[in-house]
């Protein structure tokens, strides 16, 4: 009965949504020349590949973030186990574009079907995968029910609760329970995630097995970013606010617009969480009268300027790299979920987040034990960065702690392969 109404609603709230996802993948950078794969459309080329695969892993990921552990995660199995077809796919443009340059070679990478039934089965009797993985928090009903249905072993790893939606969760637990208890096993980040998804279906099969993100991989080599073109060869520091979302340019543009007359040696670089947002932060730096280059801009850049607004994907590690203090959106200015902390931390920059950030507690909570990280109100943020800039010592220490917490936690992955290769 409840896949029954499920299907039953789905084909009219996919009508609802569909002005939105037409605008998003107008908007959104990252590969689109195969997006009809969502609708169980692909080309005879893709076809025949995945056809020719033998009882593949099918990995899922959402985006960007997902589809980087994913990565990861897929090229640590093959280490052990090369001889392991993978398929993985993605939801999102910028995801895919990501999966298409990072994945291992024999990996295919495609668009995860809309969760249709009979876009669903299509895939499914194309690939024929022995285990599906489904990265965080892809919960699909369709998608969960039709490859429990044909025989393969549904995984989810990296498995995490937010306090939103365990209120949801258990609020729908009716509606929920019948599909979540065809996972053959969910992987969760943490004791609190294990305990509410048992919480939701006390049928469900939880291992305890870390956070992954712990164990990322920072690439050896960077792009070269030319960022002398933008602000000269003059000695600088970098003050970058990566994955930011609306309000929280403004906020810390403002305070950039304060520490630059303190600190003359000061730079900004903004990179908004999604780059379609790149001619709104345009519009708050323009406003403020503060002087920017914008990097999807293709003009050459007029004498040197201090902001850089990166409305770019791809370039987020490479922009961590030339940074001093990093600041991580989705944590201030009324966000609170907040973004991946880890990744400036394995780099070992000094990073500075909000108060709270409920996607990423347990995180937070490792590293504000070890002072590892700062985590500042609203009106804290300016005296934080401040006192950084003024102490360049402590400012070193910080990211060196960082990334010595980071380290000591890794493992995440290496347990998670162990526990889906049994059900090969």
């Amino acid at each position: 009965m409840t896949m029954f109404l499920y299907n039953l609603i789905l084909p009219f709230a996919f009508l609802f949504f569909l002005p939105g996802l037409i605008i998003k993948l107008i908007k959104r950078d990252g590969h689109k020349d195969t997006y009809l794969e969502r609708f169980g459309i692909f080309s005879d080329e893709v076809k025949g590949r995945l056809k020719n695969l033998t009882y593949p892993v099918w990995v899922h990921a959402v985006s960007v973030g997902e589809a980087q552990i994913a990565v990861s995660f897929i090229k640590q199995w093959k280490e052990s186990n090369p001889e392991i077809n993978f398929v993985l796919s993605t939801t999102t443009t910028t995801g895919q574009t990501l999966g298409r340059q990072n994945s291992p070679e024999g990996v295919t990478v495609i668009f995860c079907p809309i969760d249709f039934s009979w876009a669903v089965k299509k895939v499914l009797k194309m690939l024929q995968p022995k285990v599906l993985v489904l990265f965080e928090t892809e919960i699909w009903p369709n998608l969960i029910y039709e490859s429990s249905k044909f025989g393969t072993k549904v995984v989810q790893v990296n498995a995490r609760i937010s306090d939103n939606s365990f209120k949801g969760y258990k609020r729908f637990r009716y509606f929920i329970n019948p599909f979540l208890s065809k996972l053959t096993v969910s992987c969760a980040q943490t004791q609190l995630d294990a305990e509410r998804l048992k919480g939701i279906c006390q049928s469900l099969h939880v291992e305890l097995t870390g956070n992954m993100k712990f164990d990322q991989k920072i690439p050896e080599n960077f792009l070269d970013l030319k960022l002398d073109e933008t602000f000269g060869d003059s000695k600088r520091r970098i003050l970058l606010a990566a994955s930011t979302h609306p309000n929280e340019e403004k906020l810390v543009s403002e305070i950039f617009k304060k520490l630059e007359l303190e600190f003359s040696d000061l730079r900004l670089v903004l990179i908004p969480r999604h780059a379609e947002r790149g001619d709104d932060v345009a519009s708050i730096l323009k406003e403020l009268k503060i002087p920017f280059h914008q990097r999807t801009n293709n003009k050459k850049v007029k004498g040197q300027i201090k902001c850089l607004l990166a409305d770019t994907t791809g370039e987020m590690v490479s922009f961590i790299n030339n940074a001093e203090i990093v600041i991580v959106g989705k944590s201030f200015t009324g966000n609170d979920e907040g973004q991946n902390i880890i990744e400036p931390a394995l780099m070992g920059k000094a990073v500075i987040v909000g108060s709270q950030l409920r996607n990423f507690r347990q995180v937070l909570d490792i590293m504000l034990k070890k002072n590892a990280i700062l985590s500042v109100s609203d009106d804290e943020l300016e005296n934080a960065i401040r006192e950084l800039l003024e102490d360049p010592e402590r400012c070193k220490k910080l990211g060196a702690t960082a990334k010595v917490t980071v380290t000591e936690h890794i493992g995440a992955t290496q347990r998670t392969i162990d526990i889906v290769k049994k059900f090969l």
